[in-house]
C-alpha cells in the first residue's frame, strides 16, 4: 500500500477493518485513517495496550474484535481477556469483543470444509485475515481488500519485494513470511493456502481485491 495514495478512498467506505497493530498515523495518504472495527490477535493484545494511548484513547469509536484460544480468552482464567478488562476500565468507551470459542469452532470447520484438511492435526493457526474475511463477509455486501497479494503472486518471477508489513521496515519480505510460514510443519500460518480460498470465495461473492489486483487469477 505504500504509494498507493488510496487513504481517501479507504476512508470513505461505509466500514473500515484493519486488522492488529497496523497503524494509520503517518500513512494516511496510502491507507486511511478511518478504523470502523480491528480485528486483532490475542498475540497482538499486548502491543496494542503498549500504544492503549494511540489505540484506545485517540481512536475511541472502533469495535475491538479479539481472536484466541479458549484458555487465553476465557472469561475465569484468561490471561489475555483479563488484560482486556484493565483496558476497558482505564478506556470506558473503548469497545471489546471477544470470539466464543463456538465461534472459534466455526472458524476452524470452515478451513477443514474449504482445504479438506484439519487445522489442528495439520498443525498450522488461522490468520488473523482469515478471521477478518470470514467477519467481513458476515458484516458487508462488498467488499474490498486493499494490499493483500494473491496465492500466486510469490510464484511469479517479477513480483515486487515488498515488507511483509507496510509500517516495518527493514523486516522480513513478504513472500519469505508467507513461504515460511507455508512450509512450517508446525505453528506456521497457511498463509497461502488461505488467499486460495479466499479467491474462491470472491468467485461467488461480491469481492474486490487491489493493490495488487487478483484479476489474473
Amino acid at each position: 500500500m505504500l504509494g498507493a495514495r488510496k487513504g481517501q478512498e479507504i476512508d470513505s467506505a461505509d466500514c473500515v477493518l484493519r486488522m492488529n497493530q497496523a497503524p494509520t498515523r503517518g500513512f494516511e495518504e496510502d491507507v486511511g485513517s478511518k478504523s470502523t472495527v480491528r480485528v486483532v490477535s490475542h498475540t497482538s493484545v499486548p502491543i496494542l495496550i503498549r500504544n492503549a494511548t494511540y489505540f484506545f484513547q485517540q481512536a475511541p469509536d472502533t469495535l475491538y474484535v479479539i481472536w484466541g484460544p479458549p484458555k487465553v480468552l476465557n472469561h475465569e482464567k484468561g490471561v489475555i481477556y483479563r488484560r482486556l478488562l484493565k483496558v476497558q476500565e482505564m478506556y470506558p468507551s473503548t469497545q471489546v469483543y471477544t470470539l466464543t470459542e463456538a465461534m472459534m469452532a466455526r472458524c476452524d470447520q470452515i478451513f477443514k470444509n474449504e482445504t479438506g484438511k484439519d487445522r489442528m492435526k495439520s498443525g498450522s493457526f488461522l490468520s488473523t485475515g482469515w478471521f477478518t474475511m470470514i467477519l467481513a463477509m458476515e458484516l458487508c455486501e462488498k467488499i474490498s481488500v486493499y494490499g493483500m497479494v494473491s496465492e500466486s503472486y510469490c510464484r511469479v518471477k517479477n513480483q515486487q519485494s515488498v515488507p511483509y508489513h507496510y509500517f516495518e521496515k527493514g523486516k522480513m519480505t513478504e513472500c519469505s513470511m508467507y513461504l515460511v510460514h507455508e512450509r512450517a510443519p508446525r505453528g506456521g500460518h497457511r498463509f497461502i493456502t488461505e488467499k486460495a480460498v479466499f479467491s474462491r470465495w470472491a468467485k461467488r461473492r461480491n469481492i474486490v481485491f487491489t493493490h495488487p489486483s487478483w484479476k489474473e487469477d
